[in-house]
């Protein structure tokens, strides 16, 4: 594992802005033209999100998180990569120390939207 240096110190107030929920992968997609890129289907409970993510590569099969809660940042401005427009962020653990990533998910099931922080 590669290690990381710790980032620069942030005030709680920068923290809290983040708007961090649970959410569940109910459709793992590819997105035409990446090598990269899938694009995930989320419920959020009272809403639904198109989140793309850069994880094709990482993984044998992609769709074995179908299925899978995971925390994701909701209030990122949306961001358009191949054309598509992503509404926010998975979290992921491994990928900047060079492992391959997991998901950071929840001990157990918790109801959608549910906010972490």
């Amino acid at each position: 594992m590669k290690h990381t240096p710790i980032k620069p110190t942030i005030d709680f107030k920068d923290f809290e802005k983040l708007d961090i929920r649970v959410g569940t992968i109910e459709k793992v997609e590819d997105v035409e033209g990446s090598d990269k890129l899938i694009r995930l289907k989320v419920n959020f409970g009272e809403f639904k999100r198109s989140i793309l993510a850069g994880m094709k590569k990482e993984r044998e099969n992609c769709k074995e998180i179908e299925g899978k809660q995971a925390l994701f940042i909701v209030n990122l401005a949306p961001r358009k990569m191949m054309g598509e427009m992503s509404e926010g962020m998975l979290f992921d653990i491994g990928y900047s120390n060079e492992i391959t990533p997991v998901l950071a998910k929840p001990e157990k099931e918790v109801p959608n939207g549910a906010c972490a922080g």
